[in-house]
């Protein structure tokens, strides 16, 4: 069993990267008839939940969430849970690629025209993977004939791990809608970390990223886009959440108990 703790209703997963890397191998090597599906999940995952109950389901059905954030690192130490690191996508499929190199095929998803290409073949010649496909999607839903060749392709190529970069909430609820379709033993909802890993987008600098400060970098980088996300979505969120913490701290030890047995009762999740 996995240790994990609530925020605003959501389990997250207690783990550092190597924790990660190890149970994602392992669904890999011994898989189930079900494909796992696992979301790297920050404080926009956080926010988008408090506004849509459903996506709140879908994030504590993962059968894995990551603290991609240093706000979810703080959280689970101040709920005695020892985190040095966050664990984000871009950093998790490239220690993944790393760690693994050619023993698993991979298939990306995701992305504008071009990047999943572009990253798979980063990939590939940092690494070694093995690239059993790339396919960009329409920004909308996939037709039916769009969804038969997608499947077509998966049956075709049998990947072992199908990377999706399509944002929060979009890329969960594809793959919850998903995860009884396709026959690949593992799929891991990575945002932003096809644009990082490729190239396209730059990343903080070290050290912002490791004070819980990488949000503000790329707030300046694209301000049009994620202006609301940063500045408004998030903020409420945290504020939420505070207040939970502080309910937390002062409630009686057998009220809190309690408090999270009910929390983790009502939204379920999956080890």
């Amino acid at each position: 069993m996995v240790p994990s703790f609530q925020v605003a209703g959501v389990r997250v997963d207690a783990v550092q990267m190597s924790d990660a890397i190890e149970r994602l191998q392992s669904w890999i090597d011994q898989p189930d008839s079900v494909t796992r599906f696992v979301a790297v999940t920050g404080m926009h995952g956080i926010a988008e939940s408090r506004q849509n109950h459903q996506f709140r389901r879908i994030l504590n059905a993962a059968d894995l969430v990551v603290p991609d954030g240093m706000p979810l690192v703080w959280v689970g130490r101040l709920k005695g849970h020892p985190l040095r690191h966050r664990v984000c996508g871009s950093e998790l499929m490239d220690s993944f690629c790393q760690s693994s190199g050619g023993r698993y095929r991979h298939f990306f998803y995701g992305g504008a025209p071009g990047v999943a290409q572009k990253v798979a073949r980063v990939m590939e010649q940092k690494h070694g993977i093995v690239v059993a496909g790339a396919y960009t999607p329409p920004f909308r839903p996939l037709n039916r004939a769009e969804q038969v060749s997608l499947l077509s392709q998966l049956q075709t190529t049998s990947p072992d791990v199908l990377w999706v970069g399509l944002s929060t909430p979009k890329q969960e609820k594809w793959m919850y809608d998903n995860r009884n379709n396709f026959k690949v033993p593992l799929m891991l909802g990575v945002g932003a970390a096809f644009d990082m890993n490729c190239g396209k987008v730059r990343r903080a600098p070290a050290w912002m990223r490791n004070s819980g400060l990488e949000w503000f970098y790329r707030l300046l980088c694209e301000p049009t886009r994620l202006w609301k996300r940063y500045l408004v979505t998030i903020p409420k969120a945290s504020v939420f959440v505070c207040f939970e913490l502080l309910q937390s701290a002062f409630a009686p030890p057998n009220a809190n108990q309690n408090g999270s047995s009910a929390a983790t009762d009502s939204t379920g999740g999956a080890s």
